[in-house]
Formats: structure tokens, sequence, C-alpha cells
């Protein structure tokens, strides 16, 4: 027993090893160190400067907020195109809370969250209880809450001097190296990640993704759950509004357009499934981080804005690919495993009846006549 138990825990430590090293998110994470290595190597300056190694951090904090909320909402076989349009909204309410009311900053923060939050839980409702398609539903609440800012703000700007000194600080500001909003951008990843993946709730967003008929069969509360994931989302786009507006000090009409199709490439390609029910927030927030270095190293290392969005476009291409390619293996070997386990159980091949040959007048011995069966002597028994 003891000299078996080493071998078990050997081969346990191979398999979690293997499947580490099988993982999108260690592949991710491999392309970015080379990727940053590379782009390093062409000019330390990249890395090394005095501000390289914070801007590095620094920058993508904004996107993974917005691929921490569009992770879960696309875990449970949805999609939210309006984030853009509601970190433009919040980023504005954000300035012009500083400007016209004297409230301490964390409640302004507070007061983003929580219209990000009412905004997330409309396309919720008309998703989960109206029975429209997320991408029709958010499509349009992307145009509607991008023309309400519009309207609300017009030509007018939030600079740098209407907001407070200290609320500004907070987007160069830094805690033994790594900025401020970087790690307020790991712990909501932390949050986020731990309720997905260890809470009841957490667990059936992946469930009702992987199929949502079982679900429903299963009894889980799928439009609660729906209208949660889209809740989050919302939020966290109101926190990334309120972090655009510290991070560069000013806020126009156009502060977040086109990031929602970022924040879904950075969750797809760190291996959220697009169709739903599998994928982490880590892989989107590191996906969140390859995105932002490509865009700053690509032009470093000499390449083109042309092939700076063909590189994008060909990693989302590529990751929904493989994505396919791997489900359907999984299925594959799914299918060969119920097959195997179906023929190893099959029951043994049936044999002809015996005949009795009892004597008559003897116990169990039919009677002249009688075409029924020898009674079994275990019968009584049962």
């Amino acid at each position: 027993m003891s000299a078996a138990t080493p071998s078990r825990d050997g081969s346990s430590l191979g398999a979690a090893v293997g499947a580490l090293l099988k993982s999108r998110e260690v592949a991710v994470a491999v392309v970015l160190v080379l990727l940053i290595a590379a782009t390093t190597l062409k000019s330390d300056a990249f890395l090394f400067s005095s501000t390289g190694w914070r801007d590095l951090l620094l920058t993508p904090s904004m996107l993974v907020l917005l691929a921490v909320g569009q992770t879960a909402v696309i875990i449970t076989r949805n999609v939210d195109l309006s984030v853009g349009s509601t970190l433009g909204l919040t980023a504005y309410l954000t300035g012009r809370l500083f400007i016209d009311t004297s409230l301490p900053i964390i409640l302004v923060v507070l007061a983003a969250v929580l219209m990000g939050a009412v905004l997330g839980l409309v396309n919720g409702v008309l998703v989960a209880w109206g029975r429209v398609p997320a991408l029709v539903i958010t499509l349009g609440t992307m145009y509607i809450y991008r023309g309400a800012f519009l309207t609300w703000a017009g030509s007018d700007r939030i600079n740098a001097g209407d907001m407070p000194r200290a609320f500004r600080d907070l987007g160069t500001d830094s805690i033994l190296g790594i900025p401020v909003l970087t790690i307020v951008a790991v712990v909501v990843l932390a949050a986020v990640g731990y309720y997905l993946h260890t809470a009841r709730g957490g667990r059936e967003f992946y469930a009702i993704g992987s199929d949502p008929d079982a679900a429903h069969l299963y009894g889980l509360r799928i439009s609660r759950r729906i209208m949660a994931a889209f809740v989050l989302s919302g939020a966290l786009a109101g926190l990334a509004g309120a972090v655009s507006a510290a991070r560069f000090g000013t806020v126009s009409s156009s502060v977040g357009t086109g990031i929602e199709f970022e924040a879904v490439g950075a969750a797809v390609i760190g291996g959220v499934a697009i169709f739903g029910g599998s994928g982490t927030v880590w892989g989107a927030a590191l996906g969140a981080f390859l995105l932002v270095t490509i865009n700053r190293s690509l032009p470093v290392l000499g390449i083109s804005d042309f092939w700076q969005q063909a590189v994008v476009g060909a990693l989302i291409v590529g990751a929904i690919t493989l994505d396919r390619v791997l489900v359907r293996r999984q299925e594959k070997k799914l299918v060969a495993a119920r097959d195997d386990a179906g023929s190893s159980h099959a029951g043994p091949p049936t044999r002809e009846p015996v005949v009795a040959t009892t004597a008559p007048g003897s116990p169990g011995a039919s009677a002249p006549g009688d075409t029924s069966s020898p009674t079994d002597p275990q019968e009584g028994t049962r």
C-alpha cells in the first residue's frame, strides 16, 4: 500500500502538470512573455525606462475590468456589446459629479459603479425575460447609451482641472512599484474568479452556458443568473469609466468607443469559449494584457498600423477556431469512452433454458397437462 502511494502521487502530479501545460492561459502567458522579451531586445526602453514597467502594468487595467465582466456574460452563452458606451457614460458622470457636487471620491466612484449596474440591469432584463438574443439587445443599447452620452455631453469636455488632484493621482500613484489602478483590477479579478469557481452561483453560470436545457430541467434559475451576469458586466464597466477618468485626466464624448470589441477579443483570446460554458477570468485578463501589449510593442518592432489590427484579428479567429477544434476532439473522446463503457458492462450471452427432468410426483414436478414452468425453489424467499 505504501509503495503504491508515491506512484499514485507522482502520476497525479504529472497529470496536473500536463493539464497546466495544455491550458490556454499558459499558452497566452508564454506568448505575452515572448512578445515583451522581443520588444525589450529591440528597445530596452520599452521595459526599463522610467515609465516602461509602470505603463506595462497600468495601461491594461481598464481593459482587464471590462474583460472580467465580459467573461461572466460570455460564459452564460451571451455577449455584452454595450460596455464601451457604459464606460463613456459613467466616465462623464464621474467628471460631472466632481464639478457639480462636493461628494468624496469614494462616493463618486460608487455612483459610477451603480450607474453601470443599472445599465447592465436593463440589458439583463431584456435578454433574460424578454427572450431576445443578447447580441441584438446589447447592440441596440450600445447605440442608445452612446446617443444619451452624446446628448448629455454635447461638445463639453471634462478637463483635468475639473477633477480633484487626489483622484487624478490614482492614475499615476504606485504601491511597492505596482500602479494603484492595477491593484484595483487585480482585486476585482481575484474576487470574481473566486466567485465563479467556488460559489454555487458562479458554477451555475457555467452550467447554464454548457447546456441551458439541462440547466432548466435541473431547476436552475436561468433568468436570474443571466441578469446577474449583465449587472456584473455593467458594474465593472462603470468602474472602468471611473478608472478611465483617473487614468487620462480628461473625458470627451468619444471615450470608450470601440473598446467593447477589445473586451470580447480579450476574453476569447484568453480561452473563454464564445459559445459559453468554459473559460476563466484569469485567461481573459491575460488576453487583455496581450492585446494592449501588442498595440504598444508592434510599433517598436517596426510593424505598421495595418498589421497591428491584422494580428489582433488573426488571434481572435485563431482562438475561436482552436476552441471549436478542442470541443470536437473532446466530444469524440466522450463518445468513445461511452461506447467502451457500454461494451465492457454488457451482460453474458443468453443461455438456452434448462428443461427440468423432475420425476412425476416429486416436489417441483408439473402436473399432467400443466404448461406452467416449474416452481422456483427460491420463489417463496423473494
